[in-house]
């Protein structure tokens, strides 16, 4: 049985304690408590801002909705997708197919391995995905940063567009179902 088979397997079978999720990223699975209330109130007025955003177009923003790549599993803070989450099922009806997701964002937890978790592994796998956005809120990059990452290489796991951003500086979604989208001082400030 090959690995990618036993880490699926392992991860449908787990059951965590409340405050807790576990995700496939890269070969391992990954156990992390649920955010802190920064992370949480960053997230959450994201969405909140995403949603009237998107209101005139066929996606939406959701949290908390596993993504599922080839036997990985992911649950980015923020996702945008198809309002209707039926059209994009993964096959064992887990989650949601990365193919139908326009857009992740991940607001970067505190430590050493989250971060690598959200800065590099997730980075790769969300370009393997082909996922053709990723947002990274990341408190921990000097003073605050805001990377926009597009144009994703799956067969080389990388994405080809890098835009780095401060805190106190506003950045702009460039292009898909979130153009024009503006995340600033109103989403990051302390």
């Amino acid at each position: 049985m090959s690995l990618d088979r036993v880490l699926w397997q392992a991860w449908k079978a787990m059951e965590l304690p409340e405050g807790y999720r576990a995700e496939i990223v890269e070969e391992f699975i990954e156990v992390s408590p649920t955010g802190r209330r920064r992370h949480g109130v960053i997230a959450n007025g994201l969405r909140r801002a995403l949603t009237p955003h998107l209101a005139d177009g066929r996606y939406a923003a959701y949290q908390g909705v596993d993504v599922i790549h080839r036997r990985k599993a992911w649950i980015p803070d923020i996702l945008i997708a198809p309002e209707d989450l039926d059209e994009i099922p993964d096959e064992e009806d887990l989650g949601v197919d990365a193919s139908g997701v326009q857009a992740v964002f991940e607001v970067v937890s505190p430590g050493r391995e989250a971060q690598a978790r959200d800065r590099k592994r997730k980075r790769r796998a969300y370009a393997r995905a082909g996922i053709p956005l990723y947002v990274l809120i990341d408190d921990f990059d000097g003073d605050g940063t805001v990377v926009v990452l597009t144009n994703p290489n799956p067969d080389k796991a990388v994405y080809a567009d890098e835009h780095r951003v401060p805190y106190g500086t506003d950045a702009v979604i460039p292009d898909g179902p979130a153009k024009g989208f503006v995340i600033g001082e109103t989403i990051v400030k302390p």
